[in-house]
């Protein structure tokens, strides 16, 4: 797992040789939320040499200009608002080289029902924009994490299932933006034969990326820079519930 190790560790930061001649590429990424902490972490990873299924060419989409701490990364950076169709068609549509589908991001708003609508709205849209073009579509991965679990955030602590967390527990009767995502792709794969899938429910992630609205690490790092500069003890910012550690692993069938 040495490619895995190389990322954690920062060795991702590693550049390809300039000197190398153009690799043949085994397989073509295309990214959405290239400047969040997962896919800033894919557009590290995914070009160097020892990633499995390489060697990789990586298209990566945000909806901003390319920041400078992201423009080191060997990928060709496509700029699209995704939340609208006919610039997701042209932008994403022309890509037939395409074999692997990451879909990484997702809009905040202010009720769970809304972000059923906008994120539901900007994945059918790729997904419309990219199938019916990408010929070498092998796999769609689709990240969403562990309020599948609990529910969403407007009723966090009232709608959860009793942990450990199993894959195949039912859905929770509550809005939920992941399931709407969920549909969506079963309802979509089935227009490619062949056409494989996987969801990744994470739960706490971290990484880099000053765009990332929900970067614990970083939060508690700051903190406790801060803490240190003012000679304060360390202490837990929130509630005691906040840090009470319990047992949710999420068991892979």
């Amino acid at each position: 797992m040495s490619w895995w190790w190389a990322g954690a560790i920062g060795a991702a930061k590693k550049k390809l040789d300039d000197e190398d001649a153009p690799p043949k590429y085994q397989s073509v990424a295309l990214i959405i939320g290239v400047t969040g902490i997962v896919g800033n972490s894919l557009a590290e990873i995914l070009p160097l040499s020892g990633t499995p299924g390489g060697p990789w060419k990586v298209y990566g989409v945000a909806r901003r200009m390319r920041p400078q701490w992201n423009a080191d990364h060997p990928i060709e950076y496509i700029q699209c608002d995704v939340s609208d169709p006919d610039e997701t068609l042209t932008k994403l549509g022309c890509f037939q080289d395409v074999t692997h589908l990451f879909y990484v991001m997702w809009a905040s708003r202010a009720t769970e029902s809304e972000n059923c609508e906008i994120n539901g709205k900007m994945f059918q849209n790729v997904l419309d924009a990219v199938i019916p073009c990408s010929l070498s579509l092998q796999h769609i991965c689709l990240q969403t994490g562990k309020k599948h679990y609990w529910g969403p955030f407007e009723l966090y602590g009232k709608a959860s299932h009793d942990t450990p967390y199993h894959e195949v527990l039912p859905r929770l009767d509550v809005p939920n933006f992941y399931c709407t995502l969920e549909d969506i792709l079963f309802e979509s794969v089935v227009r490619k034969e062949g056409l494989t899938w996987s969801i990744h429910r994470s739960g706490v992630i971290f990484g880099f990326s000053p765009y990332s609205l929900m970067n614990l690490i970083g939060a508690l790092c700051v903190y406790s820079t801060i803490c240190k500069h003012e000679g304060v003890p360390l202490k837990f910012p929130s509630i005691r519930e906040g840090g009470v550690i319990t047992s949710d692993r999420i068991l892979s069938l």
